[in-house]
């Protein structure tokens, strides 16, 4: 995916060579993405569309899992074939750093997770001719509002990493072996990014990081996602959406910031992985097979208006069709608006790599299947239930032809979820109250209207 699509960019100076940059994986590598791409821009270089005219072609990657990897790799080869000189940064050069140098001689400069702030001194230090390294292994960088930024969403749209790194130690998972440990950004300082957001335009304000329900335990010695949802709710941003909440964190105070905050979006993306105590205790999640029921009964409870989503893993190493039929039956039983499955993925360097009892991938991918059959109809009659409901929709693309826009209600989050096509009058990233005329297992479809008399714009 070519980052510089959405719009030109316009540098402060000129130099004499253009750098295009491909960004890969997740979220939070898309704002590491955006953080060069500033830095890039503010030191004067020529930012390209396209990849073929450019001197330099920064590929940020991903190698989360195997599917991610093999997207890496293949985007490093196809440009290697055509000659370009790469720079490998992210994830993958983390994780593989000497192997990427020894296969891919085109890769002039690997840069890390955590070193992707010095991407103008490793450029200039290719351009006097040497072969950058610049993969450290102390990961405690983490941005904040003063260091150049060019979004690449949306123009309504933007993420807001409150957070970089993971304290927790799941078995399957590499990541904090590729992002270290949890460094939180201070309420203030994500604040001023906020307010710088919110006077470019920004509608809607999505918190990410590792795990955001514990944001701020390092640096306050608790966790503080309660008085950051406050502070935040005092932005000029109408729509605020948080993602990678942990069930156990989160607690009474932080339910009633969401409640008595009118931006905050009752969305919650729950990371649960799977629902049988054995499979999480093997994953090195026990504490999560306690706490599932209780916790999603009591968020239905609390704040009965809430749109949960979550993912799991099938074809975990040792995982009995007992055990899935386990999943099958939690999923049926909570009815989750939205949810995830993926397959495992043996990552080395993880505690699962090795574990006895494989499952064959042919099994992976039926329980797989099967699971987002269940899922399916369960986000079908989710959506059926929108029919006849004016919700908030904020426009994000227009068919010219058809005059048809694209967008999404707070149900919704980017990439993920569902769209809504809607007709009728409105603007490019503008918020508008649509009657849902038809539901499909993923998508609705509506007409704009006039708004009723006291219309909770965050779709309470």
């Amino acid at each position: 995916m070519n980052l510089l699509d959405t719009a030109p960019l316009t540098p402060s100076a000129s130099t004499s060579k253009s750098i295009a940059v491909l960004h890969l994986g997740c979220e939070k590598n898309r704002v590491d993405t955006e953080h060069m791409l500033g830095l890039l821009a503010t030191a004067g270089y020529r930012l390209e569309e396209d990849e073929e005219t450019a001197d330099y072609v920064i590929v940020n990657t991903c190698s989360f899992i195997e599917a991610a990897r093999r997207e890496s790799v293949s985007t490093l080869m196809e440009l290697a074939v055509q000659g370009k000189k790469l720079i490998i940064s992210g994830c993958l050069a983390q994780h593989f750093q000497q192997e990427l140098l020894d296969e891919i001689p085109e890769a002039v400069a690997l840069v890390g997770t955590g070193d992707y702030h010095q991407i103008v001194q490793v450029i200039e230090r290719v351009e006097r001719g040497e072969r950058v390294n610049a993969v450290t292994s102390s990961l405690d960088y983490i941005a904040d509002e003063t260091v150049p930024r060019y979004r690449t969403t949306h123009a309504p749209v933007a993420y807001l990493r409150v957070a970089e790194g993971c304290d927790y130690r799941c078995a399957f998972c590499i990541i904090p072996h590729l992002r270290g440990n949890q460094r939180s950004r201070s309420i203030e300082s994500i604040v001023r990014e906020a307010e710088q957001l919110a006077a470019e335009g920004v509608q809607e304000l999505i918190l990410i990081s590792q795990i955001t329900t514990n944001y701020g335990l390092d640096l306050y010695g608790e966790p503080r996602l309660a008085e950051l949802i406050r502070a935040l709710g005092r932005t000029d941003i109408p729509w605020i959406r948080m993602l990678y909440a942990y069930p156990t964190g989160l607690t009474a105070k932080v339910l009633e910031a969401i409640q008595e905050t009118p931006n905050f979006l009752p969305y919650l993306d729950l990371p649960l992985q799977h629902s049988h105590p054995e499979v999480l205790k093997a994953m090195n999640r026990p504490w999560q097979g306690q706490v599932n029921d209780q916790v999603i009964e009591r968020l239905r409870q609390v704040l009965p208006q809430a749109v949960l989503r979550t993912t799991f893993i099938v074809g975990f190493p040792g995982e009995t069709e007992a055990h899935f039929q386990h999943l099958l039956e939690f999923v049926q039983r909570h009815q989750f608006d939205h949810v995830g499955v993926f397959t495992f993925s043996p990552e080395e360097g993880t505690p699962a790599y090795t574990r006895p009892d494989p499952i064959p991938e042919s099994v992976k991918q039926e329980r797989r299947d099967r699971l987002m059959q269940v899922q399916q109809g369960i986000a079908f009659r989710r959506n059926r239930e929108q029919v006849g409901q004016i919700v908030p929709v904020l426009l994000e693309q227009e068919n010219p032809k058809t005059g048809e826009w694209i967008g999404r209600s707070p149900r919704f989050a980017p990439e993920v979820d569902g769209v809504v096509y809607v007709r009728g009058g409105g603007s490019l990233g503008s918020l508008v109250p649509v009657h849902i005329t038809r539901a499909e297992p993923y998508d609705l479809f509506g007409q704009v209207v006039a708004a009723p008399e006291g219309f909770n714009w965050s779709g309470r």
